[in-house]
Parts: structure tokens; sequence; C-alpha cells
């Protein structure tokens, strides 16, 4: 009978042991960017297979988009404010992002790339 108490007693201790000790996934990473009038800040933005970032987008004059067509991705980007765009890339590649809210002529040429490094 003590045997069974003490493997039932070590059995929970490394059941408890265990879970203490297994990976928890780190937080995304934050990439800062800007949106103005007709560009973003940073327009090229590297990141790796996988990775899980955050894209935090801020106005610094009127309301922009966030269209990034092939990750599926849409946000509005509101005058003096911040959007929060999560991204988890599952395929290498450039991927162009450019501004879907007319914001004025040179509209068209605000534009960037998402770079994900194998």
């Amino acid at each position: 009978m003590r045997g069974v108490l003490l493997g039932v007693v070590l059995g929970l201790a490394l059941e408890l042991a265990g879970r203490g000790l297994a990976a928890e996934a780190p937080p995304p990473r934050v990439i800062k960017m800007t949106a103005k009038k007709f560009e973003y800040s940073p327009a090229e933005v590297h990141i790796k297979k996988g990775e899980h970032v955050v894209l935090e987008l801020s106005s610094l004059d009127r309301k922009h988009g966030f269209k990034l067509p092939e990750l599926g991705i849409r946000a509005d980007v509101p005058p003096g404010g911040t959007a929060r765009v999560e991204v988890t890339a599952e395929k290498a590649g450039r991927f162009p992002f450019a501004c879907d809210v007319f914001c004025g002529d040179g509209h068209e040429d605000m534009t960037g790339t998402l770079i994900v490094d194998p």
C-alpha cells in the first residue's frame, strides 16, 4: 500500500513539474510603423516565416488604410490613433501592402513590402 501511495505522489509531482517546465509561447514581437501622406515608415518590414508579430500602425495626420491582400489582412488606421494587426506568415516571400483609403494626390505611392524570410 505504501508503494502505491508513493507511486501516486511521485507521479503527481512529476506531472506538476512537467507543467511548470512547458515552454510558453513568447509574446509577439511588436513592429511600430507610422502612416502619413504618402508613406509608411518603415516601408520595408522583415519577419521570419512562422514568427508571430504585431504591426502597430500609427497615423500622423489623417485616416489611412492598411491592406496586405496576400495574407488576408485589412485595417483602418484612425487619425492620431493606432491600429494593431497580428501577422503570422506561413510562407516565405515578398508581400506588398498599401493604403486603401484615398488620402490625396500621391496616395497610389503609399506602399510597402512585408518580407518574410525562411
